[in-house]
This record gives C-alpha cells, structure tokens and sequence, in this order.
C-alpha cells in the first residue's frame, strides 16, 4: 500500500515504536521481485544507429519536454558526452576515434529495478507491459533511486521549487497501454530500435549474432546484467567502448540490498526515521534558502527604490535650477531690450529737436 507525502511523516513515531519493541519490519529493499516474462521490450542494434537524433526529437514532442538549447538537427552535441536530465529523457552520444559510432542511452527500465528496491514509499513501479513507472503523488524527495540506479539514469526538478520530482523515460508507457509505439522506436529512421515482446527480441538478437558473426560481439546487453533489462542492446564494439558498465554481474538489485537492511532489524525499522530526517533537513534548507532569496529580493527593490527617489529629487532639483536660470535669463533679457528700446527713442528726441544743417532760427 503506498502513502502519501503527509502520511510519510506520521512513520517517525511507529518506526520508532517498532524498533524498541523488536517487532519485525520489511522495507521495500527486502521483497525480490522477479518481473514479468512476457513483458514488452526495446531491442537496440547500435551497428544501425546514424546519430540522427531522430529519437531525441521524438521524445522531447511525445513528453511535451522544454525545447534544447540547441536545435535537434545540430548533430555538433554528439562531440560531447551527455546524460539524461530531467529536460532531456533520452540522448545519443558519439564514440569511436578513428571509425565513430553512436548508442542511444535512457532509462533500462530492469526486470528488478534498483530504483524500486531503494523506494520505501514505493514510488517507482515495474508495469506487467515492461516499463518503469514513477509515482511523484508518493515521491518524498529522498533521491534514494538516483543513488542506487547503477545507470545513473534518474534525474531531480531542482529548479521546481513548488513540485520538485524525479524525471526519466517511461518508454513511453501511456503509448503502451494504447497499443501504440514508443516515440523514439517510431521515429528511428534505420529500424535501430525495434519494439515488441522481450522473449520473441532476444530471439532475434540471438538470430542476428549466428547470422553475422563478424558483425556482432557474441553477447545481448540487458539479457542478464543487474538480473535483466526491458531495454536490450547489440553491439560491434565491446559494450564499454560505448559507454556501457561492464562491471554489474547479474545479481539483481534487491538481492544485493536486502541482506544489508534485513540483517539489524533496528535498522530496517529506523529506515524510514532516517529519510524522514534528511527529507526534513532537505525542507529545511529549502525552505531557508527561499527566505534568503526572498530577503534578498526586497533589499534589492528597497535599495532600487530609494535610488530611484535620490536620481528623482536631483532631477526635480535639477529642473528647479535649471527653471529658475531660464526665468533670470528672460528678465536679464527683457531689460536689455526695454534700455536698447529707452536709448534708441531718446536719442530719436534728440535728432527731431536739433536744426537741420544750413538754416537758422528767426527772432
């Protein structure tokens, strides 16, 4: 049974409760699930991939996801390696000097998650149909599943500071479920990804290997690694040439943690006490930085405003000067042209009353 956000808190006190009293507890960790035999599957012949980024395109529309900062058809990004983010479910990267080649990453979504395991909320779910789906209404922020997935493939919305959760590829599951393709198996131009039942994949990587020996390494990626994928691979190249960790074995992932929890009781009780703690701590500080920014924010506006008003009084004083010059630069003005006009009419007096040349006054 899954909980919500506000319930989660509620299991500090009864895991505490359970660990004084010695009551057994199972945390997600402890169950081994063994996944679903005849469950959908993506094959992915790297031999046939182009580094057309068709498939990125695809799933950045399907997702309805942010558009890159650089354009799909700029293929100068596979120069560099890249990962999946929460902005980006899947990407093709470049591999290869002399002779290049390319591989298409994304989630591997595994027959028994590591994701899952690590999920004691139970967030995350391995479907009957083969995807990994996420529950972000349970989610309590722990990141645990980015810890754990050996892939490094689960991302976090760290700029969402209102519904922040984890992003990944679904392979396309709401498509699924309608009897529809994945996106990225869709559009590939090169039939490099080919969609259907696990089983009736692996009989047609097997094929391709006998077939073309010198074509392929003799061995399927995903068929057994970490107990087995939904996400298959064939390769020219040995896989690490292309990225790939050939260290995982085969021991799924539950097997691998469930001794670890299951051994102290106390701990496995604790469990949840202890990412309660740091989902607190997490609240916290997010909650702290937030005040920061915003008291940063209201200083700003503060200190713009008081600017603001000082360039405002100078320019008011400014004008006042400037009027006050204008106006004693009219007056001064006026003045000159009132005495130049009191001149020139005086001395026109003057003119009319003085005797022209050559007459005289008669008495």
């Amino acid at each position: 049974m899954s909980i919500s956000r506000r319930k989660f808190l509620g299991w500090m006190g009864a895991a505490g409760l359970t660990g004084a009293v010695g009551t057994s507890a199972q945390a997600a960790s402890n169950k081994e699930f063994k996944g679903y035999p005849d469950s959908m599957a993506v094959l992915h012949d790297i031999t046939r991939c182009i580094g057309c980024r068709k498939c990125e395109t695809a799933c950045n529309q399907v997702n309805e996801l942010p558009a890159p900062e650089k354009p799909f058809d700029d293929l100068t990004v596979l120069e560099q390696k890249r990962r999946t983010t929460d902005k980006n479910y899947t990407v093709v990267n470049q591999f290869g000097d002399e002779k290049p080649f390319f591989a298409k990453k994304q989630c591997n979504h595994c027959l028994e998650p590591a994701c899952a395991s690590a999920c004691f909320v139970k967030a995350f779910t391995k479907t009957p149909e083969g995807p990994v789906i996420y529950n972000e209404k349970v989610c309590v922020g722990c990141r645990y599943c980015m810890i754990a997935c050996p892939y490094e493939i689960p991302t976090y919305t760290y700029n969402d500071p209102i519904a922040p959760r984890v992003m990944k590829c679904t392979m396309c599951y709401p498509r699924i479920i309608k009897g529809q393709l994945p996106g990225c198996v869709q559009a590939c131009p090169t039939e490099a990804l080919v969609f259907g039942k696990r089983t009736d994949l692996l009989r047609e990587a097997r094929r391709r290997i006998i077939d073309l020996p010198d074509r392929y390494v003799d061995h399927i990626y995903g068929e057994h690694e970490m107990g087995g994928s939904s996400w298959l691979y064939l390769s020219a190249k040995p896989f690490a040439e292309a990225g790939m960790r050939e260290d995982l074995g085969t021991t799924p992932a539950p097997a691998l943690t469930k001794g670890a929890l299951g051994a102290v009781p106390m701990v496995v009780g604790l469990w949840p006490v202890l990412l309660t703690g740091i989902y607190a701590i997490n609240k916290r500080k997010e909650k702290i930085a937030a005040q920061e920014q915003r008291q940063a924010v209201e200083a700003a506006v503060a200190a713009t405003e008081a600017d603001a008003e000082t360039k405002l009084k100078a320019a008011l004083d400014k004008a006042a000067q400037d009027k006050e010059t204008a106006v004693a630069s009219e007056v001064k003005k006026a003045l000159e042209e009132a005495a130049k006009a009191a001149a020139e009419a005086q001395k026109a007096d003057q003119d009319a009353d003085s005797p022209e040349p050559g007459t005289e006054k008669s008495e």
